[in-house]
């Protein structure tokens, strides 16, 4: 009776399981298909409603032998085709995506171009400079990190400002590439819709554009990281700005996005730890770096996070000189 039971059950979990697979993979292939690199909205969502209108046919009404194995041909090819979608360089993008950085390194120094260093009057008016930087590694030593809310919660944006001791803090934003009219979409972009894009930029753009003009909440860390460990992943990151220049990639929320990335390129740093789901929930992704002891941990972490809070002062440093001065002298310093 009992291993009756317990075999109804568990043939009941695998339909179950399977039923779900089944689910995803139509849903799967109907998103590929409508966010597909056809040119036309209406006959994508035409193909889209159309493959799964037959998927459904084929799996659960048709009753047909050959039926599950037309829809597995019919699934491999929309994987075919999205796989072979390419990334471009050559789309009409939004001004503050125009231009891609490029870094080219003589031992100690390295020459950046495209540095992005706009004049705001509002969110969307502003004169666009791109600007050339030459920086020492010698002179690099320490690191921060920015959390950027649009609304406090599970989600932000992260980014990085690279410390130097003889020039000002150089900011490396990890975003996607949008073109002229778009915005982000994080279900579009799981389907190649961006390109990804490393900004580098002076902190009067980058920071300022996002706590004086898109009122984003706004939080700064400084990092315990070693200034060898900074310089190594300093040295990631223009590597791979000059990958992006030569080859470009698609964003993906959960692959190639800002984060995941900054986690990924401190691992081959030499960073020590595993996966944590913060990583992706990068809202709270604060939490995670005082709870592995990255910041500053003398403090309770509200009181950190309290102090971390730079709307105010630079709203009130806005386009002063000493901007970055400004935003990080109340700042708790990080602890080693």
């Amino acid at each position: 009776m009992r291993r009756g039971f317990l075999y109804t059950s568990l043939r009941w979990l695998l339909r179950g399981i399977w039923l779900l697979c089944q689910v995803l993979l139509i849903t799967w292939a109907a998103l590929a298909i409508y966010y597909s690199n056809l040119p036309h909205t209406g006959l994508r969502v035409a193909l889209a409603v159309s493959f799964a209108a037959l998927a459904i046919w084929l799996l659960w009404v048709s009753g047909r032998p050959r039926a599950l194995l037309l829809f597995l041909l019919l699934f491999l090819g929309v994987v075919a085709w999205w796989i072979s979608i390419p990334p471009r360089r050559d789309r009409p993008w939004r001004e503050e995506v125009a231009v891609m950085p490029r870094a080219t390194i003589d031992g100690d120094r390295v020459h950046i171009t495209g540095v992005r260093n706009f004049k705001y009057r509002s969110r969307d008016d502003f004169t666009a400079r791109y600007e050339e930087r030459d920086i020492q590694l010698s002179h690099l030593t320490s690191l921060d990190f920015f959390v950027s809310y649009w609304s406090e919660g599970p989600v932000a944006h992260t980014f990085l400002s690279f410390i130097f001791d003889n020039a000002e803090p150089l900011s490396v934003s990890i975003e996607t590439r949008p073109e002229v009219g778009e915005g982000f979409d994080p279900l579009a972009s799981l389907f190649k819709q961006f390109e990804l894009i490393y900004v580098v930029g002076d902190e009067h753009d980058l920071v300022r554009v996002r706590t004086n003009y898109r009122k984003e909440t706004v939080y700064l860390y400084h990092l315990n990281s070693t200034p060898d460990a900074v310089r190594r992943l300093f040295m990631i990151y223009l590597n791979r700005i000059n990958e992006l220049a030569d080859r470009p990639e698609f964003y993906h929320l959960l692959s190639n996005s800002c984060t995941i990335n900054i986690i990924r390129y401190a691992n081959a740093a030499g960073r020590a730890g595993r996966f944590d789901i913060r990583h992706l929930l990068n809202g709270l992704i604060d939490s995670y770096l005082y709870h592995s002891g990255r910041v500053n941990t003398t403090l309770d972490f509200d009181e950190l996070r309290r102090r971390s809070l730079i709307n105010g002062v630079a709203e009130a440093a806005d386009n002063a000189p000493d901007f970055s001065e400004r935003i990080r002298a109340s700042l708790p310093q990080a602890t080693r």
